[in-house]
């Protein structure tokens, strides 16, 4: 392996790699990923400056608000984050953002709050689909799910309400050590995501 003065592999072409140089780059990749969790929070902080057309508040403001109210109704922080995380893939896959923001968390939460995340954009349907002539019903082929209530409450409690520009909303560099937390995470730990197990919301504030 060639070396130089900023370490890099010698190979153009993956399948010529050796195992010396796939070593370094599994070295290399770690402080990367140990940043995860700040490039969310900037991409979260650029979301600023962006809305969609004719809502009230920014994208940033809806993800504060979210993750406001999940953390007022005494949520566990992974659900406080997947709150403020839930809709970062709406830059860059409007069309799929549910599931793009899900894949991020999923290997560092538990599996019923990933389903959620997921599935809420189809779920949310139920308050506007009727208007465009769409089936607003949709989430009822999820009905077996055991994670089916858990994503109603989700989208009724801290996303469809999460709109309003007089919510007095938590700042984001509140929810950093969350979000650095989460992601600072083994992946996929099974104790962390813990498939098949269904807690819910917690009980709403009142």
């Amino acid at each position: 392996m060639t070396k130089t003065s900023r370490q890099q592999v010698a190979f153009t072409q993956m399948k010529n790699g050796t195992r010396e140089e796939y070593e370094l780059l599994h070295k290399l990749e770690a402080p990367y990923h140990q940043g995860t969790a700040k490039r969310l929070l900037a991409e979260l902080a650029r979301q600023g400056d962006e809305t969609l057309e004719g809502y009230k508040i920014s994208r940033l403001q809806h993800a504060l608000q979210s993750a406001t109210r999940a953390r007022r109704d005494g949520a566990e922080s992974d659900w406080v984050v997947a709150a403020l995380l839930h809709d970062i893939g709406d830059g860059l896959a409007p069309q799929n953002h549910d599931k793009f923001a899900a894949e991020i968390m999923r290997p560092f939460m538990r599996e019923e709050i990933t389903w959620v995340v997921e599935h809420h954009g189809i779920f949310q349907m139920v308050y506007y689909a009727h208007h465009l002539g769409w089936d607003r019903e949709l989430r009822q082929k999820y009905a077996d799910s055991p994670y089916y209530q858990a994503c109603v409450d989700f989208c009724e409690r801290w996303d469809q309400s999460s709109f309003d520009p007089d919510y007095p909303m938590d700042p984001l560099d509140s929810f950093a050590a969350e979000v650095e937390a989460v992601f600072a995470r083994k992946a996929w730990d099974g104790q962390v995501v813990q498939a098949g197990v269904a807690l819910g919301l917690p009980t709403a504030a009142t």
